[in-house]
């Protein structure tokens, strides 16, 4: 009787989905479902594989599942800092959802948006999907959706949630004139056994004898404030906050990379005072967290003062909170220049 059943329940199933790896390097599809890494019910394709992130970006407190697919027989290579190097064909899946009560994650979930990264022969390409009337589909100016939700206060709560337009995607995923992936790098991967998992699997070249860096996990208590605090300014901050990002005039360089203090913002004054400075006179001074810029754009949600700029528009009261604290924390009187210090600049 189960046999019969399950051919029965296998007759009637749905086929499994078919990467169509010729249409992702070729076109933007209109719709998610013609590239066929998912199947109606939201299933991967065969391939296509989850991953997770030690430190993730902030969104408004959307849940997040990430996704991979690499062309069958290639394979990713490990840098040292970065994104991996994913060769060409390559597909980088993030899926947004809220759920209705942020007590209950994973919970009664809304999908809102899929966000894609394909590598095409000509460099990587940015594409929003968001969910209208049961589909995915293509939205290049971006949207804005409204989300009702019970808070973790157990209020009720609306969001603004914003999805990026395509010149959007590129000022964050910019690195000098190219789009680059952000979150994927051996650091952030690095869960003491994915990576691992990955080069078993035929996905990731040789890794280091050496070992790999690893990125903090933000909210876990039980690992250093400076190293979960630089983690989380990394990610949600660094990929503007660098050398080649978007923000590198600025001279505030957040990535996980920097060591000179003042390129991290401590003692340095802003290039320019305005309202985004709040009155304040360094990005970050030692001890003073209510005396920071950083934190201050942190605590803002009005536009042309919050930081980040794009991909927020609730204020992250955990994030706030561990920044504050490690401000606190951090040594050296506010106004003396660090021993590495260079010529004040950025905000």
């Amino acid at each position: 009787m189960k046999r019969a059943l399950l051919a029965v329940l296998l007759i009637g199933a749905a086929p499994a989905p078919v990467v169509n790896g010729g249409l992702l390097m070729s076109a933007d599809a209109p719709r998610l479902a013609d590239y066929g890494l998912f199947d109606a019910s939201g299933r991967p394709a065969a391939g296509v594989q989850p991953y997770t992130l030690n430190t993730p970006l902030f969104s408004d407190g959307a849940e997040k599942a990430r996704f991979v697919w690499l062309p069958p027989g290639t394979r990713a290579d490990y840098r040292a800092s970065g994104a991996l190097a994913f060769p060409v064909g390559t597909v980088l899946v993030k899926r947004f959802a809220f759920p209705a009560d942020a007590r209950a994650p994973g919970a009664n979930l809304t999908p809102i948006e899929t966000r894609l990264l394909i590598h095409r022969p000509a460099g990587w390409v940015a594409l929003s999907y968001v969910e209208e009337a049961g589909q995915a589909v293509l939205k290049r100016a971006g949207k804005r959706v409204a989300v009702a939700q019970i808070g973790a206060d157990g209020k009720p709560i609306s969001i603004d949630y914003a999805v990026p337009n395509q010149n959007q995607c590129k000022t964050c995923h910019q690195s000098g004139e190219a789009i680059t992936p952000i979150g994927p790098t051996a650091g952030n991967l690095n869960d003491g056994k994915q990576l691992m998992q990955w080069q078993a699997s035929g996905r990731l070249a040789e890794l280091p004898a050496a070992g790999v860096p690893r990125l903090a996990r933000w909210d876990d208590a039980g690992e250093p404030l400076e190293a979960r605090a630089r983690a989380y300014l990394a990610v949600n901050c660094g990929h503007c906050h660098n050398r080649a990002g978007f923000a590198s005039n600025s001279g505030l360089w957040l990535d996980p990379d920097e060591a000179d203090p003042a390129h991290l913002g401590i003692n340095k004054r802003p290039v320019a005072a305005g309202r985004g400075s709040g009155g304040f006179s360094f990005s970050i001074a030692p001890g003073q967290p209510d005396q920071s810029i950083l934190l201050h754009r942190m605590l803002s949600s009005e536009p042309g003062i919050m930081m980040p700029q794009f991909g927020r528009s609730l204020i992250h009261s955990e994030g706030v909170a561990l920044i504050r604290q490690w401000i606190a924390a951090t040594p050296g009187q506010a106004g003396a220049a660090p021993a590495a210090a260079t010529a004040p600049s950025g905000r």
